[in-house]
């Protein structure tokens, strides 16, 4: 066994031990996606989910991606991929399935993408919707192997086209949007992060329930902040509002008025 296959075979064992990961579809797609695929070619900036700073790895040796570790793709932005142990929960926690249409509203580099297009098999769909041409351009090329998954460069609280079974937004909003909610199929299920200005909040998972949707959070988050994402005082009591009302029993809601729930 090379010491890339078994790096690769430690990183799905840590993630799925770590997250109590329930589908096989995912830890298949783990194992089976290489990172390194998708980004730029090494060394590469890393840092811990706790550290403040990045380091460079020693080497260009893909071996030092698989860890769970955070990389660089705009330093000076503070703009990385996604902590692996992180979304490999939540797409857990969504319950995605084969033949499942999903959307993802910011897919950075098309790592999670190329991971979602493995879970959801050749009958499902991903659309993959980035808002920064320059790294929707380089997601649409890394991902040109993947025939379920498109790649979309535009605004994702614009037009997420048809209706979806997942959404998952990779960015930080004040409020869920209703063009999000109106997108999703009977029993659809939405990850949103809810944050402040400071990147900090809760993501939340909003699943339809016939004419209605009920909302949960379901982890503390810094991420982000998505295109658009207001920065008034205002927005943060918005997000602050959703995160201390879906932290309770299940919050139930019809609609979306003025960014709170409404009976609408």
């Amino acid at each position: 066994m090379s010491d890339l296959v078994a790096a690769r075979a430690r990183y799905v064992g840590l993630i799925a031990k770590r997250e109590r990961i329930a589908s096989p579809r995912l830890l298949a797609a783990l194992a089976a996606v290489p990172r390194e695929n998708f980004l730029a070619k090494g060394p590469w900036r890393i840092k811990s989910e706790t550290a403040r700073s990045y380091r460079l790895t020693p080497s260009a040796d893909a071996v030092h991606l698989y860890d769970n570790v955070l990389v660089a793709i705009d330093a000076r932005r503070k703009l990385d991929t996604g902590l692996p142990s992180l979304w490999a929960h939540f797409i857990d926690l969504l319950g995605i399935g084969e033949k499942d249409r999903v959307v993802q509203i910011g897919c950075g580099l098309g790592y999670f993408s190329a991971i979602l297009s493995e879970i959801v098999g050749p009958k499902g769909r991903v659309r993959a919707i980035e808002c920064d041409a320059r790294l929707a351009a380089r997601a649409a090329t890394y991902l040109s192997a993947y025939q379920n998954v498109e790649v979309v460069n535009g605004d994702g609280c614009r037009d997420v086209g048809e209706p979806a079974d997942v959404i998952i937004v990779h960015a930080g909003f004040s409020h869920p949007h209703p063009l999000w909610l109106a997108a999703l199929r009977p029993r659809g299920r939405l990850l949103v992060p809810l944050t402040q200005r400071d990147r900090e909040g809760a993501a939340l998972k909003i699943t339809r329930r016939g004419k209605a949707f009920e909302a949960e959070a379901v982890q503390q988050i810094r991420i982000f902040p998505g295109q658009g994402r207001g920065v008034t005082v205002l927005d943060d009591r918005v997000a602050d509002w959703w995160q201390r009302a879906s932290a309770l029993p299940p919050l139930r809601f019809r609609g979306i008025a003025q960014g709170l729930p409404s009976d609408g």
